[in-house]
């Protein structure tokens, strides 16, 4: 259900679009309202409204239905929509296409310093939330395990949202927990103000087998600088967080929202922290549904795509 607005109306617009967003108190409605003032002040003849949803998966399906024209997206979600697959297995939707990435969603592996785990390897028979069951977290921690020959069958599985697996560790329930968010993670930092934690990384051979078998993966690194009691860098995957748009949206219309986002960044970031991670080079990296041609014609003006 579409709870709360967030938009600066524009009487008389020609165009008047609804941005799904996610939950208040999460990264994407903030983000959202902050994007869409934006083009609501760079983009002639339209009026954008972000509204707070359900997230990721409601917004594919809201798009498609039409309730709504843009949205921000996780792409592994957009890939398993776009496919038919995980949460949308059977039900390929493929009412909408990618715009452009906003930033990374970084998987974040903690665990226990005295649980010796020091690859995704040693996990087996250890205790590890994978994150709420049927989440997008939850989908990444099984990928992983899969890529080092493991499943919930060698685990011992707990499927806890961040904040229940942060309490789980703290109360030594668990010896390690996936978390798939921006950096730094609240729920991380507040674990290590008080406990002991360790990152590990994903080795070569696996991000390998992720990025051939799930192309929506890019590598990323964690610096040790992000959580306390980190010694040196976490390699691992990222995801993205995505702006996707209704498959039939006016060229023209997509073309001018994706030039007013990269050409106004400096003022974006004024107004979400967030808007400092745009980058124009990495835009289309980790898409793996295509792109509107609105926004494939800005791109490849920019020469981040071939003409």
């Amino acid at each position: 259900m579409l709870v709360l607005m967030l938009g600066f109306t524009a009487y008389g617009a020609k165009y008047n679009y609804i941005l799904a967003t996610g939950g208040t108190a999460g990264t994407y409605y903030p983000y959202g309202g902050a994007i869409a003032q934006l083009f609501n002040t760079k983009v002639k003849d339209m009026n954008m409204t972000a509204q707070a949803t359900g997230a990721s998966v409601e917004n594919i399906r809201l798009v498609n239905k039409g309730e709504a024209e843009i949205a921000i997206v996780q792409n592994d979600v957009m890939d398993y929509a776009y496919h038919g697959t995980e949460n949308f297995k059977g039900r390929k939707t493929q009412g909408f296409r990618a715009m452009t990435t906003l930033y990374p969603e970084v998987v974040q592996i903690v665990v226990s310093p005295e649980s010796k785990i020091k690859s995704v390897a040693d996990m087996k028979g250890k205790r590890i939330s994978v994150g709420a069951a049927g989440s997008g977290v939850e989908a990444n921690a099984r990928q992983i395990l899969e890529a080092y020959g493991l499943t919930y069958k060698d685990i011992k599985v707990s499927y806890l949202s961040f904040s229940e697996s942060e309490n789980a560790y703290k109360n030594k329930q668990l010896d390690g927990f996936f978390v798939t968010a921006g950096i730094p993670n609240a729920a991380i930092q507040g674990l290590c103000a008080t406990h002991d934690i360790n990152v590990i990384s994903i080795d070569n051979a696996a991000l390998k087998k992720l990025s051939t078998k799930y192309p929506f993966y890019t590598s990323f690194t964690i610096p040790k600088s992000t959580y306390k009691g980190m010694d040196s860098d976490a390699v691992t995957v990222a995801v993205k967080a995505t702006l996707i748009v209704k498959k039939d949206m006016d060229n023209q219309m997509v073309y001018n929202l994706t030039k007013a986002l990269f050409e106004n960044k400096a003022q974006l970031a004024k107004m979400h922290a967030k808007g400092n991670e745009l980058d124009l080079k990495s835009a289309v990296e980790g898409l793996s549904v295509p792109l509107h041609p609105g926004a494939e014609k800005y791109f490849k003006e920019k020469g981040v795509l071939k003409k």
